[in-house]
């Protein structure tokens, strides 16, 4: 029926929209409640006469993702300079020395630094491997390579790579696997990421390499 087709297509126009809107509704609201959070925070040690300005900024919604992101812009042109980076090391010197603590700063400082670094190569190479069993096929993203006792049990030539899961790429497998075995794709890692989420319904217009794996 005509109907339900202009019902379909007109869903599919608005759907995109709708979830962005939501994601970033929500992500404005976590922003704004962690600013609520430090605002809380300071009223504590204000004077009773500034208590009405904090009330001000607290009810501004918005706010929080505006200074959140004047911060994080502050912070980066801080320690892009010999002086910033000198600080940095303090922080870190002092909170590697907090036991129980120490762990997982170090953990997330190691995991952020590979991630985001323009120097690293985590998720910037979208790859096609045989899994869970051999003959089946899914996308899988380059972390880097196994180093340390993982390396020396492997051998050379291996790859760490990350399998995600569908429709949900937040979680998914960690694998390593010989180079020999995996096929290197040209498609960027946006577009292996919406093939993936999209359970292989959008197609990215890249082709892969030419087959080097077994």
């Amino acid at each position: 029926m005509p109907i339900k087709k202009y019902l379909i297509t007109g869903l599919l126009v608005w759907l995109p929209l709708a979830i962005t809107v939501w994601v970033m509704l929500w992500l404005i609201g976590l922003l704004d409640g962690i600013f609520s959070g430090v605002l809380f925070g300071l009223e504590a040690f204000l004077p009773d006469g500034q208590s009405p300005l904090i009330d001000r900024m607290r009810s501004i919604h918005g706010l929080g993702v505006i200074l959140v992101f004047l911060t994080l812009l502050f912070t980066g042109a801080l320690v892009s300079n010999v002086a910033g980076r000198w600080w940095v090391r303090q922080w870190d010197r002092l909170f590697a020395n907090i036991p129980i603590f120490k762990s997982i700063y170090t953990s997330v400082k190691k995991l952020s630094t590979t991630l985001f670094s323009s120097d690293g190569n985590a998720f910037r190479r979208a790859m096609l491997i045989q899994y869970p069993r051999a003959g089946s096929w899914t996308v899988a993203f380059q972390t880097g390579t196994p180093a340390g006792e993982v390396a020396s049990h492997l051998g050379p030539d291996y790859v760490s790579v990350y399998v995600p899961t569908t429709p949900n790429p937040t979680s998914g497998f960690f694998l390593m696997l010989p180079r020999s075995e995996v096929i290197e794709l040209d498609m960027s890692v946006d577009e292996a990421l919406t093939y993936v989420i999209s359970m292989g319904a959008v197609s990215p217009a890249s082709t892969p390499r030419s087959l080097d794996a077994k």
